[in-house]
């Protein structure tokens, strides 16, 4: 069993986690230089009616069957491949990645005052075999102004994250109460992940 493992995401925060773990990682992300292109944004698309339960474990699916090919593509040494998903559920609905400020806005203004459930799913294969795990975690923000609002979007941070916040940012000082997972809100679930690479036969 090799010593370490792929992380075929691009978010920093998971690579922090796993370095929390002590889990030597070597990225594996899409569209290298000279590799074949890939549609990343497609994989992320809600299809109708999807339960947001069922639309993150089916992303992450998604993703580590990419991230599979990319690797035999690539003719890269064996080892695990790790992949996760999170996605922000409110009254059933799932609130992506913003798409501008005000979007992001309007999110957190249906947050403000209320819970939320957040999902993150996570995926690894190794050889021929794959395990998954869902987290889910409630976060409750406290009532915000439109003052509130806009000063935390205006700092930047809500951008490129599932929900318009980070939890492990200026927004924590917005939550009231969370239960679950704080590093599966934070995007990686560490006790479910170290499960997986248990299973795969990593000592942890």
């Amino acid at each position: 069993m090799p010593d370490f493992i792929y992380l075929a995401s691009q978010s920093p925060r998971r690579s922090q986690l796993l370095d929390q773990l002590g889990i030597r990682h070597t990225l594996l992300l899409p569209n290298a230089p000279g590799d074949v292109a890939e549609d990343t944004e497609s994989m992320e698309e809600v299809l109708p009616a999807e339960p947001p339960a069922t639309y993150v474990e089916r992303v992450t699916a998604l993703k580590l069957d990419a991230a599979v090919q990319r690797h035999a593509r690539r003719g890269l040494p064996d080892a695990p491949i790790l992949c996760a998903d999170t996605t922000v559920t409110f009254e059933n609905r799932i609130f992506g990645k913003p798409e501008d400020a005000q979007d992001a806005r309007r999110m957190l203004s249906e947050l403000s005052g209320r819970s939320h459930r957040v999902l993150t799913a996570v995926a690894l294969q190794a050889g021929g075999q794959r395990w998954a795990a869902l987290s889910v975690s409630h976060v409750t923000f406290a009532a915000l102004c439109a003052q509130q609002i806009a000063a935390y979007v205006d700092t930047g941070e809500p951008m490129g994250k599932a929900g318009a916040y980070g939890v492990q940012g200026r927004a924590a000082a917005l939550i009231s109460h969370l239960s679950g997972s704080y590093s599966g809100i934070m995007g990686l679930p560490l006790y479910e992940t170290a499960q997986l690479l248990r299973a795969a036969g990593m000592h942890i």
